[in-house]
């Protein structure tokens, strides 16, 4: 069975990386915001919003009159022009509130890349990313399964981490046919049907400590 599982990594890229991904993440904040005026006005005079394949190719235009846009990845903006296209796709099906403006106030700001011609990878203790190249970063743990997409964010703090997206084969547990009770106690965490008991060892602790604590503050008053 085929499912989507994310990874997410603290990222550490260099001086002119770092600037990069300001741009990307301006650039798209750019795209999703000129794009948003676009389908608000004319959402406003129809009733109809715009579709994805005819801002995509007034981007391509775009590009032109806009030669900065040519400097960060193609495909970070039109994630940000796709992104736009899905928010009020739910809009009209009345799944969400219509899509808002973003403001580089916002305290998380991020971009998202996709996998086009093996374009992301992992490389050791790096992870290539489109335009960047090779960024290094704290890999806790293998990517296991097809890499999709990965989003690039930084934090209030100034730190970077990205999240892959990919898709993965997991094998479903065997059906037991069997079943089982839990029953929440007091003296044990909990009961099964089964006869075992689960102690709340930890809970008691705890409750024990503060309860002392309370008596403590309880005596002093008298």
């Amino acid at each position: 069975m085929l499912i989507n599982k994310a990874y997410k990594f603290r990222l550490y890229p260099s001086k002119e990386q770092e600037t990069l991904i300001a741009k990307t993440i301006g650039c798209s904040r750019f795209v999703f915001n000129r794009f948003l005026g676009q389908w608000n006005d004319t959402y406003q005079e129809t009733g109809k919003g715009l579709t994805y394949s005819s801002c995509s190719a007034e981007l391509t235009q775009l590009k032109k009159e806009f030669v900065w846009l040519k400097e960060v990845d193609s495909i970070a903006l039109q994630s940000s022009l796709k992104n736009l296209a899905d928010s009020y796709t739910r809009f009209f099906k009345k799944q969400n509130k219509a899509p808002r403006f973003k403001s580089k106030k916002n305290p998380v700001q991020s971009y998202t890349t996709k996998v086009t011609n093996s374009n992301i990878a992992i490389v050791n203790n790096k992870i290539k990313l489109p335009k960047l190249g090779l960024v290094r970063l704290a890999k806790s743990r293998e990517v296991e399964g097809r890499i999709l997409s990965a989003t690039v964010r930084r934090n209030p703090s100034g730190k970077f981490f990205v999240s892959i997206l990919v898709e993965t084969d997991v094998q479903p547990l065997k059906k037991t046919e069997s079943s089982i009770g839990v029953d929440l106690g007091i003296t044990d965490f909990a009961v099964l049907s089964d006869g075992r008991k689960i102690d709340n060892n930890k809970f008691t602790c705890k409750m024990e400590k503060r309860l002392k604590r309370e008596q403590r503050k309880l005596s002093r008053r008298g």
